[in-house]
């Protein structure tokens, strides 16, 4: 593949959040999902469990537990304050429960041989508690499936497909691990609704490489 090829691509993504009423293959997502799989990760655990949600009572489900998390978040005191476009928006938490199907990303957690000598050594010791927090800083868990959402989204939107990364679904995140019956040594982090987009938006602006770059020479 060529540069301009993968830059068209990657160009050419966007998050969508208006689907069309069409099923989609499950045999493409378990494909992109396969292709996902290849991300770099830590340790090469590959410690993701992906769900692949095409029954769409279980998405309303899903939809239903988060727009419930959202009016509660709404009727506290102080939520008034963040402004109406933040009150619209909490209004349509659930506006995925349109889409066709849905990919939820869980992971387990992950610990290296040198996480768990830090770990038994941190209480005695300042200057391993202090390395504890940095490396917390860099999750390796998180980095590792953002790794592989990247690829996900990129080879969804090759297929024709779009979708949309969701983190705010995780304020129902245990009431989306029961709807799907995640394992407790697993954590949802993710919510991916995908389908055949009825939307066309307009690209986001990117800030110019020369304000987001330091060449050190």
């Amino acid at each position: 593949m060529k540069t301009s090829e993968i830059t068209e691509l990657i160009k050419g993504r966007r998050s969508i959040r208006r689907w069309l009423e069409k099923p989609v293959d499950e045999d493409m997502l378990l494909q992109a999902i396969e292709l996902a799989t290849w991300a770099p990760n830590g340790g090469n655990q590959q410690n993701w469990l992906f769900y692949v949600i095409l029954n769409k009572k279980v998405i309303n489900s899903i939809a239903d537990a988060v727009q419930a998390r959202a009016d509660y978040f709404a009727s506290l005191p102080k939520a008034g304050q963040l402004g109406e476009n933040f009150t619209r928006m909490l209004k349509r938490s659930d506006f995925f429960r349109n889409a066709p199907s849905a990919i939820a990303v869980a992971a387990s957690p992950y610990k290296s041989r040198m996480d768990k000598i830090l770990a038994a050594r941190e209480k005695v010791d300042p200057k391993v508690r202090q390395m504890n927090r940095w490396r917390s800083v860099a999750d390796t868990r998180i980095q590792s499936v953002s790794s592989a959402i990247a690829y996900l989204l990129l080879v969804l939107h090759q297929m024709g497909l779009g979708a949309v990364w969701m983190t705010g679904p995780m304020q129902a995140k245990g009431d989306i691990e029961k709807i799907l019956k995640v394992p407790g040594e697993m954590d949802v982090v993710a919510f991916i609704p995908v389908g055949y987009p009825a939307e066309n938006p307009a690209p986001g602006e990117r800030r110019p490489v020369k304000d987001v770059t330091r060449v050190i020479k």
